[in-house]
C-alpha cells in the first residue's frame, strides 16, 4: 500500500529520516508531503511515531481529471467495498491547486456522490443510513491530478494530547519538535528554552531523549477501521512503550510569564516526562557548563509586542547568547529583518512555516561544530 505524510514546508526532509528509521521503505519527497509504502503495522507505526509530520494518508486511487464527469467515473471506479460498510459514515474533505476543477466544495460534492452510487451498486441497497463509524475520505487536486484517500488521523499528528491549555500564539508541537531535531540536540545535552511558553519545545526535547513516541497517548481514525486487524494496535503501542529510555534529561523551559509556568508543568506531567521551569525575564538569563542547545520562538512583532518591542527583545538576546561558548542557538521568527536587527548573519537558515506565516530558523554555532 502507499501512503502519504503531509508536512509543512520545509520539513520534508525531517519527515523522510523519521521514516527510514523507523524502517519504512520511503519511495518519493515532494512539496510538504512525503510518500512511503508498506502494510498496516507500517502505517501504525508511522502515525505513534513520526514527530514532524501533520498527517498520515492511505492512498486509495490516483488518476487525470479536468472535468467534473471524470472525476465521478474515477471515483466511482473504486471498490469502496474494500475501505466501507454499508452504513459507513463519509466525510468527504477537499483541496485543490493548479487544477482545472478548482472549487473544492463541488469536489468534495461530486466525490461523495460517486462513493455513495457505487457502494449503493454494490450492497445491493437503496439507502445507506451512514449510522455507523466515520471514515474521512480525502480529495486532492493537483496539476488535475487527483488523489483519493482516507484520512489514518483523525485530528492532526500535531494533537499529542498533553497540551490542553494554551497561550497566545503558541508554537504547534510539530513544528517544536522540529527545531529540537534540526538543532541536532542530543539527550546527554542541556537545552534551554528562555522563551517557553506554553512549553512545547523543552517538553518534545524529553520525549525525543526519552524516545517517548509522540503519539502513544491518543487515538487515531484508522483504529476504527473495520478492515484492519484490533491486535495491530496493541502491539504497535507495546512496542512503543518498550522503547522508551527513562534516561535523566537536563532541560529547563523559563518565561517572564508565570502563568505560563504554571501551564507547562501541566503539560509536562500529562505528556509524562521531567523538565525544569522557571519564571524568569530574558534579562536574568545564564547558561554554564561546556555548551549544549538553546531554542526559541520569541514574539515576532505581530500577535506578540510591536515591532519596536521585538526589536528590542532581539538585540537583548544577541546580548545574552553572544555571551556564550559550545553552545548553539536555534530560533524561529517571522521577523522579516531578524538578522539586522539581531546583529549577525546566522551560520544557517532554514525557510518554515507558522500557522500559515512564513518564517525563518536562525541557527548560530557559537564555538562548536556546525
Amino acid at each position: 500500500m502507499r501512503f502519504v505524510a503531509t508536512c509543512k514546508l520545509g520539513l520534508e526532509s525531517t519527515v523522510a529520516f523519521q521514516l527510514r528509521r523507523l524502517g519504512i521503505a520511503v519511495e518519493q519527497t515532494l512539496d510538504a508531503r512525503v510518500v512511503f509504502s508498506g502494510g498496516f503495522e507500517e502505517m501504525a507505526r508511522s502515525l505513534l511515531w513520526l514527530r514532524t509530520a501533520e498527517r498520515v494518508l492511505l492512498v486509495v486511487s490516483e488518476f487525470q481529471a479536468t472535468t467534473f464527469d471524470e472525476l465521478f467515473q474515477g471515483t466511482r471506479s473504486v471498490d469502496w467495498r474494500q475501505y466501507l460498510l454499508p452504513d459507513s459514515n463519509i466525510h468527504v474533505n477537499g483541496k485543490s491547486a493548479k487544477s482545472a476543477l478548482f472549487s473544492v466544495s463541488d469536489c468534495q460534492s461530486i466525490v461523495k456522490k460517486a462513493i455513495v452510487e457505487q457502494l449503493r451498486a454494490a450492497y445491493r441497497r437503496q439507502i445507506l443510513p451512514e449510522t455507523g463509524r466515520e471514515i474521512i475520505v480525502e480529495v486532492g487536486l493537483l496539476r488535475d491530478t487527483v488523489t483519493l484517500a482516507l484520512d489514518c488521523c483523525g485530528a492532526g499528528l500535531s494533537r499529542r494530547g498533553y497540551r490542553t491549555y494554551n497561550v497566545p500564539a503558541p508554537l504547534s508541537e510539530t513544528l517544536g519538535a522540529a527545531v529540537v531535531l534540526l538543532s541536532r540536540y542530543r539527550a546527554e545535552q542541556p537545552l534551554i528554552d528562555p522563551m517557553c511558553g506554553s512549553g512545547t519545545m523543552p517538553i518534545e526535547a524529553a520525549m525525543i531523549a526519552q524516545n517517548r513516541a509522540p503519539g502513544l497517548n491518543r487515538s487515531f481514525a484508522a483504529e476504527d477501521w473495520h478492515f484492519v486487524e484490533p491486535g495491530l494496535w496493541t502491539e504497535a503501542r507495546e512496542e512503543a512503550r518498550d522503547s522508551i529510555r527513562n534516561v535523566p534529561v537536563e532541560i529547563l523551559g523559563s518565561d517572564i510569564d508565570a502563568h505560563c509556568i504554571d501551564l507547562c508543568k501541566k503539560h509536562a506531567k500529562k505528556a509524562g516526562v521531567m523538565v525544569n521551569w522557571a519564571v524568569r525575564p530574558l534579562s536574568e538569563f545564564s547558561a554554564s557548563g561546556q555548551g549544549g542547545v538553546i531554542v526559541c520562538n520569541p514574539p515576532y512583532g505581530e500577535r506578540l509586542l510591536d515591532a519596536r518591542g521585538a526589536a528590542a527583545l532581539y538585540r537583548q538576546m544577541r546580548e545574552k547568547f553572544s555571551a556564550l561558548s559550545g553552545w548553539s542557538v536555534n530560533i524561529i521568527t517571522g521577523f522579516p529583518e531578524f538578522e539586522r536587527v539581531y546583529g549577525r548573519r546566522a551560520d544557517r537558515r532554514r525557510k518554515l512555516s507558522n500557522g500559515g506565516m512564513t518564517c525563518q530558523l536562525y541557527q548560530y554555532f557559537h564555538g562548536r561544530e556546525q
